[in-house]
C-alpha cells in the first residue's frame, strides 16, 4: 500500500500561483500546530506535493475551500492508499450507521463521507494516480456506498419503530440508472434511480399500509442524500426515470412496473434500462425484476417503428445532423454536437439494434461496449479506439469543469479567464492547445456519429407514389388520412400543381424529379407537425413564390434533416411559417451550410440593419425596411431555436440584440427627422433605457419592448434652433412619440414591436419622456419599491456615452442604497398577492403567472439584489439567471437554492421560447399535437413530454416554496 502523495504523477498548470500558495501555507500552519499531524505537515512541504497542491488550489475554488475547512481530511487523503481508503471509509460509514445514530447524526456522517470521497477522487484524478476510468468508478462506488448505507439505516430505524418485523432490507430495492448504473458517475453528478417494492417479500408489521410506507422510506432516502445542511449535501437525486413520473409515486410495486413496461414502455426507456443496476436493498429481488424486463429491453427483431424512435431519440439530443457549429467557448461538452451524449448514444443505438440477438452486447459501460462492438465486427477497431480515447478525454474535462466549483454544469466557460482556469486544471499550458484538443475530439465524434445514422435502415413510406392524374388514387387518399391530413383532396391538388409544373420552381423536369424523390418523406415530416394541412398549404404558398426550385430541392433531397426543419417551420411554428410564406427567399439562408454557425455579432447586426436602412429613399421607406430586416432576422433566430442550435438563453440575448440594434437605428432616424423639422436642441441628448425582458436580455419571439426615454440639455429655457422651434420638453416628447411610432406603428410591412412605456417615472400619469435631473430625483426620492425592483433590469441601449454613464451611475446608486429587508419583503409579498388575485392561474403552462413560475423567480432575484446590493454590489445583473448565479457566488443564496433556481430559470426560458415561437394562443397540453410536445421536451433536454410535465410541476412547487422562504 502506497500513499497517494508518493504516487503523484501529474500536476495541473498553475492558474493563480499567489492564491494557491497562500491557501497551502495556511493549511500547513494549521497542521504544524498539532503534534499529531506534524508528519502530514512535512509531507505537504515536500516540493512535489507542495507544487501539486498549489496548482490544485489555484485552479479549484471548491477543493481549496474543502481543504481549508478540513486540513486533517486533506492530510488523511494524501497519506493513505487511495485504492483502499474509500472502501475502508465506506465500511466505517456502514458500521457507524448500524449503531443507530439520530437522523441528524446520520446525515452528518453521510455528508462527511461525501466530502472525503470528493476530495480523494479529485486528488487522485488531478495527480494522475487514477486513470479517468478509475476515477469514474471511484465516484460511482462512493455513491453506491452512500445509497446502500442510507437504505440500511432507514430500514433499521423502521424496525425500531415497529414498522417492519426485520431490520434487513427485504422486498425493497433501488435501481441505479444513467451514469451511476454504468459505473461512470461524473464529479458533481446527481444520481438517477428508481425504487420498487414487492409485497410478497416485504416484512411489514401488521396494519402498515405498504404503499405509504415505501413512499415514505423513499422520501426519507431522498432527504438523507439531498437535503442541504451545514455539512452540505450528499447527492442530488433524480427519480424521474421511473414509469410515468407525472402520475406515479416515487416508489412503485414490481407488479405495477412490469405492467407499465409490458404495455406502455417506450424506446427511450429501453435505452435507459440498458444501464440499470441494483444499487441498494433486496438484491435478489432486484435482479429478478431486471431479468423480467429483459424481453422489453432486448428485442430479437427490430421493427421499423423502433428505428424511427431511435432517430427521434437522436433528435432530442440535437435536432438536426449538420446544424450548429462546433465551438469551444460555451460548448456543452455533454449535450453539444460531438459531445459525451453522442458517444453514449452511438453505443446504445448499436446495442438496441443488435443486443437482442447478441447477448454479449448487453453491457452497461460505454468503454466496455465499444470494445465488444469492435470485437464482434459491428464497428471498426479504429472507430472504437478513437471514440474510447475521446470519451475518456471528454469525461476528464467534464470532471475538471465540475471540480472548479462543485457545480453540475457541462459548459466549457465562455469567459476567457475561466476558460484559462479550466485549461490549466486540465493540464494545458494555454487555451489554444486546450481548444484544439477539444475541437479534434468533437469533430471525430461527429464524424462517427453521423456515419452511424446514415447506415440505419429507414422505414418504408406509408404514402404511395403520388403522380398527376384525373382522379385521386384511393391508396394515396388513405395514406394521407393515416398521416393525419384532414383534407387529403386539397393536399393532392397542391401536389398535382407541383408535379404539373404550374409554379416557376417546378417548371424544369429535373426540379420535379428532385421534388418527387423526397415527397413521401416530406409528407411524413408534415404529419409530425401540429397541423399537417397547414404545413402543406404553407409550403405550397412558399413554392408558388419561389423563382426556381432545383437548387433548393437538391439540397433538401440530399439532407433529410433540413426537410424535417422545413416541415417543423411550416406546421409547428405559425409565426415563422407566416414570415416564410411572405418571404420565401429566407429559405436560402436556412439552407446555407454556414447559417447554423455562430449567432451574428453586434457589429454584424449593425451592418445588416444599417445596410437595409441605408437603401431607404425616405423616412417611411426606412420604417418599412426596418420591419423587413427585423422580421427576417427574428425569423432566423427562431429557426435556430426550433432546430436546437441555440440555447434558450442565447435566443433571449439574440432577440434582445436585434431589438437593441433596431432601437438604435430608428432612434437615429427619428432624431434626423426631428432636426429637419425643428432643428437641433442646443447641448441636447436623449437615451433609451430598456426594461423588463429586453433589459434582462430574455426576449422571446413575441416580447414587447418596455422602454423609458431620458433626455437632457443645458439651458432650462432653451428651444430648438430650427424654423419651427420647440421648447426642450416638447422637443423630446415628440422624439419619444415618434420613436414609439417608428417601432410599433402599422405600415405596409406591419409592425416591429409593441411598446410599453408604463415603467417610466410616474407611470402612465407622467410625461412620456423624462429629463435627466427629474429621472434622478424621482428614483432617489419618489419611486415605489416595485419601480426599484424593475430597475434591477434597466439597461441603457442608445444615446451618447456621457449620458449613458450618468444614468448607469444613477441606477447603481439607487440599487445599492441600504434597505429595510423586512419592509421590502412585505411589499414584495403584497405585490405578488395582488398579481395572483388579478392574473393568477393553476395552469402550469402559463409559466409567467402560475405560482412558482417566472414572476416568483424574478421577484426572488430582484428582491435579493436590492436588499443585498448595499453590501454586495457585485450581485447586480439585469439577467435573471446571471443575477441568481451572482447571488450564489456571493453567498446570498445557498448551494441547494442555487441548484434549484438557476436550472428553473433555464427550464422556464426554454419552454417559454418554444411556446412563444410556435403558438399565438395559450398552450393546451391535452390537445397539443405530438410534434409540439416533442419539441418542448427536446428543448428542455427531456426524453419525453411526460417527464417534462412532471419536472415542471415539481420545479414550480419548489420555486414557490423558495419564494416564501427567501423573500423574508
Amino acid at each position: 500500500m502506497t500513499a497517494l502523495a508518493e504516487r503523484l504523477q501529474e500536476t495541473p498548470e498553475i492558474f493563480d500561483a499567489a492564491r494557491g500558495a497562500d491557501i497551502l501555507a495556511a493549511i500547513q500552519k494549521t497542521l504544524s500546530s498539532d503534534e499529531c499531524w506534524a508528519d502530514a505537515a512535512q509531507v505537504l512541504q515536500s516540493p512535489k506535493v507542495a507544487s501539486f497542491l498549489t496548482a490544485v488550489f489555484s485552479g479549484s475554488s471548491y477543493l481549496a475551500a474543502l481543504s481549508s475547512r478540513s486540513p486533517h481530511l486533506l492530510a488523511e487523503c494524501l497519506m493513505s492508499d487511495p485504492d483502499a481508503h474509500l472502501a475502508e471509509a465506506g465500511a466505517r460509514l456502514e458500521a457507524d450507521l448500524a449503531e443507530g445514530p439520530t437522523l441528524g447524526d446520520a446525515m452528518a456522517m453521510l455528508r462527511r463521507f461525501k466530502q472525503r470521497s470528493a476530495l480523494l477522487t479529485a486528488l487522485a484524478d488531478l495527480g494522475g494516480v487514477w486513470t479517468t476510468q478509475e476515477t469514474l468508478k471511484g465516484l460511482s462506488d462512493a455513491a453506491n456506498t452512500a445509497i446502500r448505507a442510507a437504505v440500511m439505516y432507514l430500514f433499521r430505524a423502521a424496525h425500531e419503530a415497529g414498522k417492519v418485523t426485520s431490520p434487513e432490507v427485504d422486498g425493497y430495492f433501488v435501481i441505479a440508472m444513467g451514469k451511476l448504473g454504468a459505473g461512470e458517475l461524473n464529479y458533481s453528478s446527481d444520481v438517477d434511480f428508481m425504487v420498487f417494492y414487492d409485497l410478497d417479500r416485504a416484512r411489514l408489521a401488521e396494519g402498515v399500509e405498504p404503499s405509504a410506507f415505501f413512499v415514505k422510506i423513499t422520501r426519507d432516502l431522498v432527504r438523507l442524500l439531498q437535503e442541504q445542511t451545514k455539512d452540505g449535501y450528499v447527492y442530488r437525486t433524480d427519480l424521474r426515470l421511473r414509469p410515468d413520473p407525472g402520475a406515479t409515486q416515487v416508489a412503485l410495486s414490481t407488479e405495477a412496473g412490469l405492467i407499465y413496461y409490458e404495455g406502455y414502455g417506450q424506446n427511450w426507456e429501453r435505452a435507459a434500462l440498458i444501464k440499470a443496476r441494483i444499487s441498494a436493498g433486496d438484491a435478489v429481488l432486484g435482479e429478478t425484476f431486471l431479468k423480467q424486463l429483459l424481453p422489453f429491453v432486448w428485442r430479437k427483431y427490430l421493427d421499423f417503428a423502433a428505428v424511427a424512435d431511435i432517430h427521434a431519440m437522436k433528435r432530442r439530443v440535437h435536432e438536426f445532423k449538420g446544424h450548429g457549429a462546433i465551438a469551444v467557448r460555451g460548448h456543452d461538452i455533454k449535450l453539444g454536437r460531438g459531445g459525451i451524449r453522442d458517444i453514449e448514444f452511438f453505443v446504445q443505438t448499436q446495442q438496441l439494434i443488435t443486443g437482442g440477438r447478441h447477448p454479449e452486447l448487453r453491457t452497461r459501460g460505454t468503454l466496455e461496449t465499444l470494445a465488444r462492438l469492435a470485437e464482434g465486427g459491428w464497428i471498426e477497431e479504429s472507430a472504437a479506439q478513437e471514440l474510447s480515447e475521446t470519451y475518456l478525454f471528454m469525461r476528464r474535462v467534464e470532471n475538471r469543469i465540475q471540480m472548479t466549483a462543485d457545480q453540475q454544469t457541462h459548459i466549457v466557460p465562455a469567459d476567457p479567464v475561466e476558460l484559462d482556469r479550466l485549461a490549466r486544471l486540465c493540464g494545458f499550458a494555454d487555451t489554444d492547445a486546450f481548444g484544439d484538443a477539444l475541437l479534434t475530439g468533437f469533430k471525430a465524434v461527429e464524424q462517427h456519429y453521423g456515419a452511424l445514422f446514415e447506415k440505419l435502415p429507414r422505414p418504408p413510406s406509408s404514402v404511395p407514389g403520388l403522380v398527376v392524374g384525373d382522379d385521386a388514387d384511393p391508396d394515396a387518399v388513405a395514406g394521407l388520412e393515416r398521416l393525419g391530413f384532414e383534407n387529403p383532396a386539397a393536399a393532392i391538388e397542391a401536389i398535382r400543381a407541383w408535379q404539373a409544373g404550374r409554379y416557376p420552381a417546378t417548371r424544369s423536369a429535373k426540379a420535379r424529379e428532385r421534388l418527387t424523390s423526397f415527397l413521401p418523406n416530406l409528407l411524413e415530416a408534415f404529419s409530425r407537425t401540429s397541423q399537417p394541412d397547414l404545413a402543406l398549404s404553407t409550403f405550397d404558398r412558399v413554392m408558388a413564390k419561389m423563382p426556381a426550385g432545383l437548387q433548393v430541392f437538391s439540397l433538401v433531397a440530399a439532407n433529410p434533416s433540413l426537410l424535417r426543419l422545413v416541415a417543423d417551420i411550416m406546421g409547428t411554428a405559425p409565426r415563422l411559417a407566416k414570415i416564410l410564406s411572405r418571404r420565401p427567399r429566407l429559405l436560402d439562408a436556412v439552407l446555407d451550410p454556414g447559417f447554423f454557425g455562430a449567432i451574428p455579432t453586434e457589429k454584424q447586426l449593425k451592418d445588416v440593419v444599417g445596410g437595409a436602412l441605408g437603401l431607404a429613399t425616405d423616412y417611411q421607406d426606412a420604417l418599412d425596411r426596418a420591419r423587413i430586416v427585423g422580421r427576417e432576422q427574428g425569423f432566423l433566430i427562431g429557426v435556430r431555436v426550433i432546430s436546437g442550435t441555440v440555447s434558450a438563453e442565447q435566443a433571449g440575448k439574440a432577440y434582445a440584440a436585434l431589438a437593441d440594434t433596431l432601437i438604435q437605428a430608428l432612434a437615429e432616424r427619428v432624431g434626423q427627422e426631428l432636426v429637419m423639422q425643428h432643428g437641433h436642441m442646443p447641448d441636447g441628448m436623449a437615451t433609451v433605457i430598456a426594461m423588463g425582458k429586453l433589459g434582462g436580455e430574455e426576449m422571446t419571439a413575441s416580447s414587447d419592448l418596455d422602454l423609458i426615454t431620458v433626455y437632457d440639455y443645458a439651458d432650462e429655457d432653451a428651444k430648438s434652433d430650427g424654423a419651427r422651434e420647440l421648447p426642450g420638453q416638447q422637443y423630446y416628447t415628440r422624439f419619444t412619440q415618434r420613436l414609439i411610432a417608428a417601432l410599433s406603428a402599422q405600415t405596409a410591412e406591419g409592425a416591429l414591436y409593441e411598446v410599453d412605456m408604463r415603467l417610466r417615472p410616474s407611470g402612465s400619469q407622467g410625461p412620456v419622456s423624462t429629463k435627466l435631473s427629474g429621472f434622478i430625483d424621482y428614483q432617489e426620492k419618489s419611486a415605489w419599491v416595485w419601480e426599484h425592483l424593475a430597475l434591477t433590469r434597466a439597461r441603457v441601449v442608445s444615446g451618447p456615452t456621457a449620458m449613458r454613464e450618468a444614468i448607469d451611475k444613477t441606477i447603481r446608486a439607487v440599487l445599492t442604497k441600504p434597505r429595510n429587508r423586512s419592509a421590502i419583503a412585505g411589499e414584495v409579498h403584497e405585490m405578488r398577492r395582488r398579481i395572483a388575485a388579478e392574473k393568477g392561474t393553476a395552469d402550469i403552462w402559463d409559466l409567467k403567472q402560475v405560482r412558482g413560475g417566472i414572476v416568483d423567480l424574478e421577484f426572488i432575484a430582484q428582491y435579493l439584489q436590492i436588499v443585498n446590493a448595499a453590501e454586495r454590489p457585485e450581485v447586480l445583473d439585469q439577467n435573471t439567471e446571471d443575477a441568481l448565479a451572482k447571488l450564489a457566488a456571493a453567498g446570498v443564496i445557498g448551494k441547494a437554492d442555487a441548484e434549484l433556481l438557476i436550472p428553473a430559470a433555464r427550464l422556464y426560458q426554454s419552454v417559454t421560447q418554444i411556446l412563444r415561437l410556435c403558438l399565438e394562443d395559450r398552450f393546451d397540453a391535452a390537445d397539443a399535437p405530438r410534434a409540439l410536445r416533442e419539441l418542448l421536451a427536446r428543448s428542455a433536454d427531456m426524453p419525453d413530454f411526460s417527464m417534462l410535465e412532471a419536472t415542471l410541476k415539481d420545479t414550480l412547487s419548489r420555486v414557490h416554496d423558495a419564494f416564501n422562504r427567501l423573500v423574508s
